[in-house]
């Protein structure tokens, strides 16, 4: 019987990490957020009042089992047309295929059988939640999209309504975990989100399973400038509590210079990795070189990663 892994986030991240999971004998549960409010995601949220469906197109794709056409198709950006420029043709799908079953995590599950989907996406919470940040003068800014460009230090990040619950079956997959991965992606604005629907943070912290954080490569722009490892997963215990985290993926390499060159354009530089902090709070860290640089643009090694985190559920 395989291994069962339960991988939480959102954004580009995740949906790398998960091409190269799916290449190995291991049963995926991807736990994707639905805090997104820009662009089609916030248009179709707002329209029709369904959760925003673009991290969870990425991810269905990034499992999906089908002919490259279908997956160009799925993520095709309709470029004009009144009321259609700029969504995507598997948010829209997903948009109907809840209306039509009346339910978001049905209406994933649905297309999951279409694309040939191996493993399970779900939605953290079934319907679309509102993240807000306090930042550290006191303001709070409204909106996943918004956080970023206050150009202020964010303090803590919380959701809106009070009522929302996680997925029943969210939690029962925590539970027969193996192994729970938190990330890769935005620190504030992807990982966070999903571990702040109320269920998921006690879920993992009942698991038997091992839990480890993969560290982002680079900081980003307006949530994590200047943040070592050690921050990133200092804001994920702060939020999550103190014994949340078992192990801290890094990337512990250099990155080219050309690279560094063109991050520092969006003002963006490597994360450093401060072992002497992070060996302090008790945390094992697996530290090798984990990234790919292709045409400047730095993106996790998935084969590497996937390899890294099966050998932790081999311990």
């Amino acid at each position: 019987m395989n291994k069962k892994i339960v991988v939480l986030g959102g954004g580009t991240g995740l949906s790398v990490l998960l091409r190269g999971l799916k290449t190995f004998p291991v049963d995926i549960t991807a736990i994707v957020t639905v805090a997104d409010d820009g662009g089609s995601s916030g248009r179709l949220r707002k329209e029709l009042d369904v959760p925003p469906p673009g991290d969870i197109r990425n991810v269905l794709i990034a499992l999906a089992e089908v002919e490259p056409l279908v997956e160009q198709l799925f993520q095709h950006r309709f470029q004009n047309g009144n009321g259609l420029s700029g969504h995507s043709l598997g948010n829209l799908l997903l948009a109907g295929m809840t209306s039509i079953t009346g339910d978001f995590a049905n209406g994933i599950s649905e297309i999951s059988k279409v694309l040939n989907v191996r493993g399970k996406v779900l939605p953290a919470a079934n319907k679309s939640v509102v993240l807000h940040a306090e930042m550290e003068d006191g303001t709070i800014v409204t909106g996943e999209s918004t956080i970023p460009k206050s150009g202020k230090r964010i303090r803590r990040v919380f959701l809106t309504p009070d009522n929302i619950r996680a997925l029943s079956e969210c939690i029962r997959e925590i539970q027969r975990a193996d192994l729970i991965v938190l990330g890769p992606g935005s620190l504030y604005t992807s990982v966070l989100p999903n571990l702040l629907v109320p269920g998921i943070v006690e879920s993992i912290v009942d698991a038997k399973a091992p839990k480890v954080y993969i560290s982002n490569i680079m900081t980003q722009k307006g949530e994590t400038d200047s943040y070592s490892a050690y921050q990133h997963l200092e804001a994920i215990l702060q939020h999550c509590g103190d014994q949340f985290v078992d192990y801290i993926l890094v990337h512990g390499s250099p990155v080219s210079d050309s690279v560094r060159k063109k991050y520092a354009l969006e003002e963006a530089e490597p994360v450093h990795v401060d072992l002497d902090n992070l060996e302090k709070k008790n945390i094992q860290v697996i530290n090798d070189h984990f990234v790919i640089e292709h045409e400047d643009v730095l993106r996790h090694d998935a084969i590497k990663v996937s390899k890294a985190l099966l050998e932790l559920m081999q311990r």
